[in-house]
Parts: C-alpha cells; structure tokens; sequence
C-alpha cells in the first residue's frame, strides 16, 4: 500500500516524510493537483529522484543476457579472442589489466574455454557492466586507445640504443659484436645471448690522428679491421660521450664520428637489400650507469670489473660470464696490473656486450 504523509503547506509547498514515496507516489499519479505536484519537487529531491529511475531500469537491464547484445558473428569475435590469447595479449586491453586477465586463463584453464558471454560473470573481478565494456572494446576499441597502443608500442624500443628498434628484435638476437674504438684503437667482442665470448680481439691503426685526415686511410685502415669481424645479428657500436662545445676536442669527435660512419657503411652491407639497421650505437653512459662506473657525469675504467670476470671464469662453477679456455691465459697478461698498453677499448667492448644482453634481452 503506498503512503504518502503530508506534514503541511510551508510557502505554498507540501513537504514529505520519505522520498521514496514521492517516487511511488508521482509514479502511479496519486496527487491530482497539478499545481501542487509542480511544486512539490525541490531541486535535490528531483535529482533524487532520476537516480532512482535511473537505478530501476538499470536493474531491467541486468536481466537482459549479455550475448544479447550483439550479432553471432560479434559474439564469436568475442569469444576467440577470450578463448585463445594469451595473458599478455589479454593484458593489452585496458579493461583487463592486472589481475582480470590472469583469471579469464586460469577460469578457462579449469572449466575449458567460453561458449557464451554470459558466462563471463562467473570469473572472479567480472561484472555485468563492466563485462559489457570489455566486449565493446574488443569489437571496436577506443580512438584514444589506439593512440596509448603507438605510444606503448614506440616506447618499446630501447631508449639509450640508436637508431630506434624494436626491442622484441633485440631480444632475438643470438649474437652480437660490440665494437669500441678510441684514438688508435678498434676492439671487439663476438658475445652470443648465454654470455659466452666467442671473439675478443683489437687491432691498432697507427695511422689514426696523424697528420691530414685523408678520407683515403681511414678506408684503408677501417676495411681491413672489418674484414676480420665475425658475423653476427646486430653490431653494437660505442656512442662516445664528448661534447660539441667541447672546441679543444674537436678534432678527436672529428676522427671518433668519421670511424662511426665508415663503421656504419662498411658493416652494414645488407641495409640496401631488406632496409633492416644490423648496426647500432649505444650510449657509453647507459653502460657505466649499468655497472656502477660513474662518478658524476665521468665514467670511471671499468678494468677491475673485466679482471674480476676473468677471474670468476676459473673459479666459479656457473661463471656469469665464459670464455675460450684456450685464451683465457693470453687475456689474463693483456689486463695486467702496470700494463702499459692498457687494454680499455677491450674491456669496453665486452662491458657493453653484458649490459646489452642484461639491459635489453
């Protein structure tokens, strides 16, 4: 039985106990008045009110069965892309992050895979409306979602290795030659993705800084160190870390970008046929940042560490780093203490072969 309790007029308005009532009362037209009725409802009261009209026909809509909603040919859209992506792939879609993607796998894992959406209600964290959305979603994702997807997606290349690429095609690679060249030197090192140096080797360009820089020797010297470098996936090149505004040091950028280029050129001989960059830089600080070389902005010789690697290789028995034991002799005398001819292209080379495996793969 519906209630209405008037308390009395107040300035020409009926005032009432319980809006609820109101509700039911303006729902099957109890008050005949309509000049009462029109001001009958305050401000706050009318807001009241829609949000329970709204409520009920909310509640009209859960009964309505999700597959319902949309078309077999939807509906079976849906469904492969629930019963055969991934966690991952499931975790793309921004309604699914986190927790909810692993329970549609582990649901379907144990009760096998969806045969309605409907049933999605059943999986822990799903509910009416927010199933709906997700069903949207992957029928038709959002604009803007597409544009977080190119951001995502550009963000996915490794930010300190130029030029950009993807990082999933890093993460391919089996080996790599990283390559540091200085003043008079040019080194390498052969690493495949278990830390296993296949190749450490340098070679002296006695010519380098001396005199005019005739482009003619700087070809000469530089085809003949890349005709004993090994193949491998990508070519990682040191990207020193000297300043433009440095004028003193001019003519050293000058020689350490000249050997770049003639490095990019000549080991990328495959660009011209599948436009695929096989050689990259890497900032030189990303790898002193990696093993704890910096000291403000400088970046400390990382000899010790090379040493202790070498070291490790003899001593432990799951080394993080292995080498040939054939060679290994000839390196230890080559990284000395009181060494002259320190071997700082050398042990830079392989300090960044490390920290691109660890930092990118």
């Amino acid at each position: 039985m519906l209630r209405l309790l008037l308390s009395g007029f107040r300035g020409g308005q009926i005032l009432l106990q319980c809006p609820q009532d109101l509700y039911y009362s303006l729902k099957y037209r109890t008050l005949y008045c309509s000049y009462c009725r029109s001001k009958l409802i305050a401000p706050a009261e009318e807001g009241f009110l829609n949000s329970l009209a709204s409520s009920d026909q909310r509640s009209k809509e859960l009964e309505r069965q999700i597959d319902d909603h949309y078309t077999t040919e939807e509906r079976s859209t849906i469904l492969r892309v629930l019963n055969t992506a991934s966690e991952k792939e499931l975790g793309t879609i921004k309604l699914m992050r986190g927790k909810k993607s692993a329970n549609i796998v582990e649901y379907r894992t144990k009760h096998g895979p969806f045969h309605d959406l409907q049933s999605l209600l059943n999986v822990p964290q799903f509910k009416y409306k927010s199933t709906v959305q997700v069903c949207d979603f992957i029928l038709s994702p959002p604009e803007n979602e597409r544009g977080e997807r190119k951001i995502h997606e550009k963000r996915a290349t490794v930010k300190f290795i130029r030029p950009e690429i993807e990082r999933e095609k890093l993460q391919a690679a089996e080996t790599i030659v990283s390559i540091v060249f200085g003043t008079q030197k040019i080194a390498w090192a052969h690493v495949s993705r278990n830390l296993s140096v296949l190749d450490w080797q340098r070679e002296e360009c006695h010519r380098f800084m001396k005199g005019t820089y005739a482009a003619s020797t700087y070809l000469e010297d530089i085809f003949a160190v890349v005709s004993k470098i090994p193949e491998a996936d990508f070519y990682i090149l040191e990207k020193p870390g000297i300043s433009a505004q440095h004028v003193n040091l001019f003519p050293v950028t000058l020689h350490l970008r000249t050997v770049e280029a003639m490095l990019y050129v000549l080991l990328d001989v495959t660009f011209m046929k599948d436009g695929q960059h096989r050689v990259l830089s890497m900032v030189r600080n990303a790898v002193g940042k990696h093993f704890d070389l910096m000291v403000g902005d400088a970046r400390t010789s990382g000899l010790d560490l090379v040493k202790q690697f070498l070291l490790e290789s003899v001593t432990q028995s799951q080394p993080k780093v292995s080498f040939p034991r054939d060679m290994l002799l000839q390196y230890r005398k080559w990284f000395q203490t009181g060494t002259w001819n320190r071997e700082e292209e050398m042990g830079d080379a392989l300090l960044q072969a490390i920290a691109f495996y660890e930092l990118v793969v």
